[in-house]
């Protein structure tokens, strides 16, 4: 199997995988969303990636003490972007529903994730077949997510108590739009934090294991915020003496943390393997299948029960432009030298 077949394989459990991770979460009853948030932060965000850099990379200290400190700051910028995105996307959520905020988000960090890197990596390829057909994918990417979007649309309108007016709706998707930007951040720090990944090489890291250089310093920064906005949530509902109960639900916010992070290790992989156009193929096709898999979930789990045939059946068109989308940036992976 070649190194691109390995990485799409690759992608497609890192999708599934991701789109999984808040399962979990539908049994923390006990404890208020920002108590289970905190605590798989803390897991995600700060336990397992600092355990898997001291692991995988040799010598980690000496690999930033030697790499450029412009480097680890653009690195880590681009992960205290993604963190407030994901703030933002719990503010979303919250006002136009959880259907229609990730469809938009995905969407957004699909197109925007996937484009930048391109213009600024590779721009003589965006006139050839090979940058026609990715920007042909990224197309159908935005419209497979529309698709998602207008059905969740009609899927809440009937039970979202939450969208009051339409002030409110507008400010929501303004809100996951900000968010699909930001989210997309976490691409741009793999991109562009390729010089951690061969200062950890030179330092005898293992070819597949030199991106957990980046992810440390990324997915740290990305913590802050999220922890900042937890924390300001318990403060504000007095809900931190939630966890004097609910014991068990430390599993869940772990095994959260277990499938997140084991899906972002995918991804770092995934790219490696498609080379140096990894961040420009793998991110969107990472997006498109957490959206597909989102979908077989929400389906199984009674999401879009009693919500009549059109939604599901729009949901459904959106989901088969994603696949297309997804089976036109592998096959133009043909064209890249």
């Amino acid at each position: 199997m070649s190194s691109t077949s390995c990485g799409i394989a690759t992608l497609i459990i890192a999708g599934v995988t991701n789109a999984s991770f808040t399962m979990p979460m539908k049994y923390t009853r006990k404890w208020a969303w920002e108590n289970t948030w905190l605590a798989w932060t803390l897991f995600a965000l700060v336990v397992l990636p600092l355990a898997a850099a001291l692991v995988t990379i040799p010598n980690l200290s000496m690999v930033y003490r030697s790499a450029s400190p412009d480097i680890i700051l653009e690195v880590c910028a681009f992960g205290a972007g993604w963190g407030v995105a994901q703030v933002f996307f719990g503010l979303a959520v919250e006002m136009i529903g959880i259907t229609l905020a990730f469809s938009v988000v995905l969407g957004t960090s699909a197109a925007v994730g996937s484009l930048i890197p391109m213009v600024s990596l590779h721009r003589e390829y965006l006139n050839s077949t090979a940058g026609f057909a990715v920007l042909g994918s990224i197309a159908l990417v935005l419209l497979g997510v529309t698709l998602c979007a207008a059905a969740g649309t009609m899927r809440e309108k009937p039970t979202a108590k939450s969208i009051s007016s339409q002030e409110r709706t507008s400010r929501g998707l303004l809100l996951a739009i900000l968010c699909g930007l930001g989210a997309s951040s976490m691409n741009f720090g793999v991109a562009f934090g390729t010089p951690l990944v061969e200062v950890a090489r030179s330092f005898g890291t293992n070819r597949l294991n030199a991106i957990n250089a980046v992810w440390l310093p990324l997915i740290l920064a990305g913590a802050v915020p999220n922890v900042i906005y937890c924390v300001w949530l318990m403060k504000r509902n007095r809900s931190g003496f939630k966890y004097r109960v609910g014991h068990s639900h430390w599993a869940l916010a772990a095994m959260m943390a277990v499938l997140w992070f084991g899906s972002t290790l995918l991804y770092g992989l995934a790219a490696s393997q498609l080379g140096t156009w990894g961040p420009i193929l793998g991110w969107p096709l990472f997006m498109s299948l957490i959206v597909i898999t989102a979908t077989v979930l929400g389906m199984f789990t009674g999401e879009w029960k009693d919500c009549g045939p059109l939604p599901i059946r729009i949901q459904w068109t959106g989901v088969t432009v994603l696949v297309l989308a997804i089976f036109i940036l592998a096959g133009s992976t043909r064209y890249l030298r």
